[in-house]
């Protein structure tokens, strides 16, 4: 994982002059070929999400290697405990020694009550990159995550019952924030680009709170992977090829949804929706309600699938609790209200036509 701004630097990654990384080293960087391999839709010049770490160190310097003179790293700093500072200066070093342009971007990552802090610095650290990317005229936002972060994110998705939206993990590209991003490494697994770093005597940063294992992921990391190293030695290319698999299967079914969302109109019409077999049904309700960017949990997908069945009647009525909204039935047809007392759902609705 790339570190993160609360950490400090360890003995072994003790920042070097920053002429000391001037000249890369001849051998190849495992992060290379990653890039090299890449279907990339876009043209430098690129960004790098470049934190400090081993990770994104590797990431940025064969970025700057493929792209000489067009590539320009980012630099969250979220500001949380000063040693946030150190990775501000350890990322100055390293990109005056490679002359690349930094962009270091001060986010407020606090998190609102009963809210997850990793959550809240995860979404400023996306919006600040989005927005750093598109205020420079970059092309899209390089990140480090690689194979071991593909495997960690496939088994949280395992032990939380997740559907196939979990299981595809991580996506190789994707949109947020009106920017593209791309994670090229995700065949490349963490040891390889860490070796690479410490070979090279290039000056990283550590995150301690990486073997904090309070964390699911650390304990992860820190059990069930060297586990999985001695069973299955070629796991991560495996997992990964599963994760693929359900990205694909998941790609089918959003174009099934798409489909059947044109049939039953917008807002979804009941009797349309009866007309459907029940996993269509879920899936082309799930695909609405995201829309609304709204997103069901399992139990309650499952009781406005109970709802839809037994609407047979005029008088029957749907009003449920889904994500942060409800979904009632308003005549012929079903409506999605972020938030009911805006939306008069308490009032009855009136002259309800047969289905």
């Amino acid at each position: 994982m790339a570190a993160s701004p609360t950490s400090k630097p360890t003995p072994a990654s003790k920042p070097s002059a920053p002429g000391s990384v001037a000249n890369p080293p001849t051998s190849v960087n495992p992060a290379l070929a990653g890039l090299t391999s890449f279907d990339f839709s876009g043209v430098p010049p690129w960004g790098v999400a470049y934190s400090g770490g081993a990770d994104s160190t590797a990431l940025l310097l064969a970025a700057a290697q493929r792209w000489p003179g067009q590539v320009q790293a980012i630099h969250i700093h979220h500001g949380l405990q000063a040693a946030a500072d150190d990775f501000v200066r350890v990322c100055q070093s390293v990109c005056a020694g490679l002359s690349v342009r930094l962009h270091v971007v001060q986010v407020d990552a606090s998190h609102a009550p009963g809210e997850s802090p990793e959550d809240a610095a995860r979404r400023a650290r996306y919006a600040a990159l989005a927005a750093a990317a598109q205020q420079h005229g970059l092309a899209g936002v390089l990140l480090g995550q690689h194979a071991d972060d593909q495997v960690e994110t496939l088994l949280l998705a395992l032990s939380r019952g997740a559907g196939l939206p979990g299981l595809a993990s991580m996506a190789a590209q994707f949109e947020r924030h009106g920017a593209v991003f791309y994670r090229p490494l995700l065949q490349t697994p963490a040891a390889n680009l860490r070796q690479w770093v410490v070979a090279q005597q290039l000056p990283f940063l550590d995150d301690p709170s990486n073997t904090d294992e309070r964390y699911t992921r650390n304990r992860i990391r820190a059990r069930l992977l060297p586990a999985l190293a001695d069973a299955f030695p070629q796991f991560r290319s495996t997992f990964a090829r599963s994760a693929r698999h359900a990205a694909q299967a998941q790609g089918l079914l959003v174009e099934i949804a798409i489909q059947d969302l044109v049939a039953v109109g917008v807002p979804p019409a009941i009797a349309a929706l009866q007309a459907l077999s029940q996993p269509r049904q879920a899936n082309v309700l799930r695909h609405w309600l995201l829309q609304h960017r709204a997103t069901p949990s399992a139990a309650q997908l499952a009781q406005l699938l109970l709802q839809v069945a037994a609407c047979t009647t005029r008088g029957h009525q749907i009003h449920l609790k889904v994500a942060a909204g409800h979904v009632t039935r308003r005549g012929a047809v079903l409506h999605y209200f972020p938030e009911a007392d805006k939306a008069g759902l308490m009032q009855p609705p009136a002259g309800l036509p047969s289905l």
